[in-house]
């Protein structure tokens, strides 16, 4: 996915890792977002038999620790990959 998207010459960065600042220390990154497009949406890559609640909590998460409004989450592991894209967006 990376690939495709770089072809489209979109900026797109991977294995982005979130800071997260702790009073007055920043925590080691324990999140990395698996793609970031234009510095604005962030895409989720999975490949599972079915979505679960988790795999949006950890999008929603991302989203609100990355101040980013926009993710997409999506499964690779379905027959039309269509109908596995779902859009999460951060009330920030």
């Amino acid at each position: 996915m990376f690939y495709e998207l770089t072809k489209t010459d979109l900026q797109v960065q991977k294995q982005v890792e979130i800071i997260i600042p702790y009073g007055e220390i920043i925590l080691d990154p324990a999140f990395r977002i698996d793609l970031l497009v234009e510095d604005k949406v962030i895409i989720e890559l999975k490949s599972v038999e079915d979505l679960a609640p988790i795999h949006y909590k950890q999008l929603s998460t991302y989203l609100r620790l990355s101040n980013k409004k926009l993710g997409l989450l999506v499964n690779f592991n379905t027959l039309n990959i269509l109908d596995d894209i779902k859009r999460i967006a951060n009330k920030v």
